[in-house]
């Protein structure tokens, strides 16, 4: 039986550009949006993990949030760097309280809601 305290990882892609030419200077936004998160108040259940490449380059920064083997994975773009850090937080911080991984739609801030890039379903669907 599934149980909200299980590990969940935030997984924030480092490498994202969130609309910048190649040619900017210093830390990329999604880097920087990385670097915020590691300085927010995260559930104790929560890992965050800096990835390289989701190839999601025309959709912002982006972040997933997995758990375990009953949660649901999620994938959200269109942030744009350390100033979405709390959004992010508030985020994951609702996602680890679930067993399932299902945030009822309005308790997700609108972001939420509206840049949902993927949805994939537990590896054990319960039956």
């Amino acid at each position: 039986m599934a149980d909200a305290s299980q590990p969940v990882e935030l997984l924030v892609c480092t490498t994202c550009r969130a609309g910048q030419p190649t040619n900017v200077e210093g830390p990329r936004p999604g880097t920087q949006l990385f670097d915020a998160l590691t300085a927010a108040d995260l559930p104790e259940n929560v890992t965050l993990k800096g990835v390289e490449c989701f190839s999601n380059c025309d959709q912002g920064c982006s972040v997933t949030l997995r758990g375990g083997n009953e949660r649901w994975t999620y994938v959200y773009g269109r942030f744009t760097g350390a100033e979405d850090a709390e959004l992010v937080a508030d985020g994951v911080t609702k996602y680890a309280a679930t067993v399932d991984g299902l945030v009822p739609w309005r308790e997700r801030s609108i972001h939420f809601r509206k840049n949902c890039i993927a949805r994939i379903p537990p590896q054990e669907t319960p039956e």
